[in-house]
């Protein structure tokens, strides 16, 4: 990377400008309205998530909503870690979604966007009203950049450079709305609070935190990256083209789907099913018939087949989720190799049946 600077303090006036520029290619991509703060966090989309917790929950009800094991993993924050009182828990099984009419929009409403583990993602803002009074937090991780997003709904926004822009992982970014920025200066958690999830200190947001001042030392090389990153995104057309390239590939793989027997989507709904990370579950006969761990047996060797040929690495499910595959169909994959990528599922799924059945 030419004039990288990778090799100062990132309080130099040059690592700051390049945090700066980060912050800047971030709101005007995605089109964060200008009176919404932007900062860079350690940890990735988590530890950006449960910043936000830490430090702005509490201060009246929570309804936590629950379809994927991102989203149950904030439910056990709330609930046994910070023991938060009037909190409601709602839930929906792997491939569906909840009940939006159940949510209480005058507690804090904490959910996860795209369900990465279940593929199941959110359809849109409409169930959130303007009025509410508590805030929005949502974890919004492989689906910013690669979906339609309604800043105005959202008031805590978390995700992280690795997933849809294809960046390195270790930092995340947390973006707040002017409503979130006042429950950061007017509230203050009963519990202690470690340095790397403070946000404010006293009632004042920590100087300097939403412009180049990081909460710890950030990586200047994972800073070039995204920059680099960013500025692709930004040449081929910004976020509508990396959402149009998303959905490209997903109508693949929505087309190989239809007209493939031994496979389904895992979201139950298609109005619900994520772009990103395809969730994908087997419902050929022979395979229904196993047991659970004989058919996770199945999909191991389907996965080390696939890895052997070379033809496709890491697509086993979530070890939550039911036995199946996660396809990662972002915009930084190209097209073509989804398509050459779903022949050899077929081959690798027939392999595998027939060994099977041959050893019984």
């Amino acid at each position: 990377m030419v004039g990288a600077v990778v090799g100062r303090s990132h309080r130099s006036s040059a690592a700051k400008e390049r945090i700066r520029e980060v912050l800047r290619l971030t709101r005007k991509l995605l089109g964060v309205p200008e009176d919404y703060h932007i900062a860079i966090t350690p940890a990735s989309d988590t530890g950006a998530f449960e910043m936000a917790l830490w430090s702005m929950l509490g201060s009246r009800g929570v309804d936590v909503l629950v379809w994927d094991s991102f989203g149950a993993g904030w439910a056990t924050d709330v609930v046994k870690e910070l023991s938060l009182e009037n909190v409601n828990v709602i839930k929906a099984g792997y491939g569906d979604i909840v009940n939006f009419r159940k949510v209480r929009f005058d507690n804090d409403v904490v959910f996860t966007w795209n369900g990465t583990t279940s593929g199941v993602c959110v359809p849109d803002g409409e169930w959130i009203p303007d009025d509410r009074s508590g805030l929005t937090f949502c974890d919004a991780t492989s689906a910013v950049f690669a979906m339609p997003l309604p800043w105005l709904s959202l008031d805590i926004v978390t995700y992280s450079w690795q997933k849809v822009l294809g960046g390195e992982a270790q930092h995340g970014i947390i973006i707040l709305s002017p409503r979130a920025y006042s429950r950061l200066e007017t509230w203050k958690p009963r519990w202690p609070m470690p340095k790397i999830l403070r946000m404010a200190k006293d009632g004042v947001p920590i100087k300097g935190f939403f412009d180049s001042g990081t909460i710890n030392t950030p990586s200047m090389l994972c800073i070039e990256d995204v920059l680099d990153s960013l500025r692709w995104a930004e040449s081929i057309g910004g976020t509508e083209e990396l959402i149009r390239r998303t959905q490209s590939n997903f109508s693949v793989i929505e087309g190989w789907v239809e007209v493939t027997p031994w496979i389904d989507f895992l979201a139950s709904l298609s109005t619900t099913r994520s772009p990103t990370s395809v969730c994908l579950k087997i419902v050929d006969p022979w395979f229904l018939s196993l047991t659970s761990s004989s058919k996770q047996n199945v999909v191991d060797k389907f996965c080390d087949l696939l890895q052997e040929e070379r033809a496709a690495f890491d697509i086993n499910g979530y070890r939550d989720a039911p036995p199946g595959i996660r396809i990662w169909a972002g915009s930084t994959v190209e097209k073509s190799n989804i398509v050459d990528l779903l022949p050899w599922l077929d081959w690798a799924f027939a392999e595998v049946k027939t060994s099977c059945e041959q050893r019984t």
